[in-house]
């Protein structure tokens, strides 16, 4: 139990009826039953580093470069994803793994969010922050094909979370992502990250992974690919990059954009992976 003056710093004044204001006897003899734990005592729960430069100063054990106390902190996330236009729609390859510095977090993540049937979405940087904005962006395109009777353009639907990502520029977030979709224009593929930046191309990879994907993409693609190369090529390019790059992993999730809306093409381990194309360099 706590008393009166603990009672008003704790959970506020404002939360006690106004005849109990002027007759603290009364509420003292209401207390006992009056809840007074964490969950009562603050409206809204946020972490002890809400505030990020008193937290980081009241850790910090030595100065930083710049001369003052907050120590400069350096996130090491990585992933590999990548998507890629040919003559049969639009591939996205994805791995799996999410990393919490030199930790493996998980090896089962799913990077890439269906938005909706027409529309995907690809997760790199900050798990929370991709999944969170693309989620928002699945509930706008909703709202939008509701509206206007008939599903939002590709162009539109990255338009609409490059304005969202660009109203908290500098605000912390980590988001490098993909959408990738089919609408009456064909189909279509867009990259939009942190600071707002929107730009479309036929190809693309993102994270730290993509330097070695983009090394075997640039030496397979080709826009007249059958649906069998075009596989095999997103799987490879995955593959090489979780093999040279320690932040990427797990497994290789394969989707195909088509005209009739996405269908997703395999799951496959890394590890099986390794061992299929060893097996294939011996045989030549």
């Amino acid at each position: 139990m706590c008393s009166v003056s603990q009672f008003y710093s704790t959970r506020g004044i404002h939360d006690i009826d106004d005849k109990y204001k002027s007759r603290p006897d009364e509420l003292e003899a209401i207390l006992p039953i009056i809840p007074t734990s964490s969950l009562y005592t603050q409206p809204f729960q946020v972490p002890p580093g809400h505030d990020p430069a008193t937290y980081l100063t009241q850790l910090a054990a030595i100065p930083s470069e710049n001369g003052d106390n907050v120590p400069e902190i350096k996130f090491d996330h990585g992933t590999t994803t990548l998507a890629f236009k040919y003559k049969n729609g639009v591939i996205v390859a994805v791995d799996s793994r999410a990393t919490a510095g030199a930790w493996i977090a998980s090896q089962t993540v799913k990077k890439v969010i269906e938005i909706n049937p027409y529309l995907l979405g690809t997760m790199a940087g900050g798990a929370a922050d991709c999944s969170y904005w693309e989620r928002r962006l699945a509930r706008e395109c909703r709202l939008y094909q509701l509206r206007n009777k008939e599903r939002i353009s590709v162009a539109a639907a990255s338009k609409v979370l490059s304005n969202f990502l660009y109203y908290y520029k500098g605000m912390g977030l980590s988001v490098g992502t993909m959408i990738c979709g089919w609408d009456t224009k064909g189909p279509g593929l867009y990259y939009v990250d942190t600071d707002g930046t929107r730009m479309t191309h036929h190809v693309f990879s993102v994270g730290s992974g993509s330097v070695y994907a983009y090394g075997v993409l640039d030496a397979g693609l080709k826009w007249d690919l059958t649906d069998e190369q075009a596989y095999d090529l997103g799987r490879r390019s995955i593959y090489h990059a979780t093999y040279r790059d320690a932040y990427s992993g797990g497994v290789v999730n394969l989707y195909h954009m088509k005209e009739t809306g996405w269908i997703k093409i395999s799951q496959d381990n890394v590890m099986d992976l390794h061992y299929k194309y060893a097996d294939e360099k011996i045989a030549q």
